[in-house]
């Protein structure tokens, strides 16, 4: 009897798990984490408390998230030979294999594999938050011959990150507009990487090396590197007038437009929304940038033409303008999103070790059959 199998390329549609962590409506263009909007925490709540949300399923006492922060903030630091190791990597390599590389490095000193220990589980959460922007932030100085920047107790999760990559100690607004960026991104359902992070976490690997093998999903260009290849887009325009014949001629060539489109949402991201008006808040205070206006023309242009389809912006497509302004360099935009979703991971890791078995999907064989083996001296091409 033969079994016939629906093939559904990269698997669209197809539903690989329950999930209590976040709900995504792609029609009215909703993001919740564990029940609550995505505007209600922007405007509320901070990245670790929102972390906090995600992995542990509820908004904390506050007794609670002060033992979390205070846990968060002592861990920071990295071992000197993770530090050491970084400086041997190629100053050419970009930062998200440095980053996967040092994330599944962490393992090496972590080792201790005890996946029914709720330390051990919380160890390993408090542990990767706090010491994956670390090892950004050091590559990013290593590469260019400089010593890392030690963290710094008395500065929030997001300000110490941004003090980390210059020593100077961010404003207040920068501090919060980045806070928001990360709350944004920490978590999107079932994407790729989140994906990859489950499958990877079902085999009861321990949890550094499900967070490597995230990052390593992340880091294409179709997932998280768009941020990246937006900017580079906006750059290759040049100006507001060149706007409509770039769309124009990426849809004759049906070309894809960086930071358009999105596999679930069918209007425009709300995440995208929140970060528009993030860029206008660091643009009022620190100056415009001229892409910005390139962006609002590619934005109507896109609207105009592909807008009946449901192609509108993403979360990629405000996110890189931001960070540019907060002075973090392009090659570490897809970094900052391992950053923040880093905690949507850890999530994941654990709701999948709740009622665990392994991944295994099947496949369609199309390939050969009965075919004799030849001999060496009788093969030919």
């Amino acid at each position: 009897m033969t079994t016939t199998c629906e093939y559904k390329p990269g698997l669209d549609g197809i539903t690989a798990a329950y999930s209590g962590i976040s709900s995504v409506n792609g029609k009215e263009g909703l993001l919740e984490y564990r029940g609550i909007p995505i505007e209600e925490l922007a405007e509320k709540s901070h990245f670790l408390e929102t972390a906090y949300l995600l992995i542990w399923g509820y908004l904390p006492q506050a007794d609670d998230l002060e033992a979390f922060e205070a846990e968060v903030r002592e861990h920071r630091r990295i071992k000197y030979r993770i530090r050491d190791m970084m400086k041997c990597f190629p100053e050419s390599g970009h930062p998200m294999d440095a980053l996967q590389t040092s994330a599944a490095a962490l393992g090496l000193f972590y080792s201790r594999r005890v996946l029914d220990d709720p330390s051990y589980i919380r160890a390993a959460v408090v542990r990767l938050l706090a010491k994956i922007p670390t090892m950004v932030a050091a590559f990013q100085l290593l590469r260019h011959g400089n010593d890392s920047i030690q963290p710094r107790d008395d500065l929030s999760y997001a300000a110490n990150f941004l003090y980390m990559l210059t020593e100077k100690e961010p404003d207040e607004l920068s501090a919060r507009v980045f806070d928001v960026c990360l709350m944004l991104h920490a978590e999107h359902g079932m994407n790729a990487s989140t994906f990859s992070a489950r499958v990877t976490a079902s085999t009861l690997t321990d949890p550094y090396a499900v967070i490597a093998s995230a990052v390593g999903t992340l880091a294409g260009p179709l997932h998280g590197g768009a941020n990246e290849e937006v900017l580079a887009m906006l750059e290759r325009i040049g100006s507001v007038e060149n706007v409509r014949p770039f769309v124009e001629e990426c849809i004759a060539k049906k070309s894809k437009i960086m930071g358009f489109g999105h596999r679930v949402y069918k209007v425009k991201d709300p995440r995208a929304k929140i970060l528009q008006k993030l860029a206008e808040q660091v643009f009022e205070k620190f100056g415009a940038d001229r892409y910005y206006e390139i962006a609002l023309e590619m934005e109507k242009v896109v609207a105009e033409k592909l807008g009946q389809k449901g192609i509108h912006p993403n979360v990629d497509f405000y996110s890189g303008l931001v960070y540019r302004k907060l002075g973090i360099p392009q090659d570490l935009f897809t970094p900052i999103f391992a950053i923040a979703r880093t905690a949507g991971w850890l999530a994941h890791w654990r709701e999948q070790l709740g009622e665990n078995r392994i991944y295994r999907p099947t496949q369609i064989y199309v390939g050969k059959r009965n075919q004799p083996y030849l001999p060496l001296e009788e093969r030919s091409l």
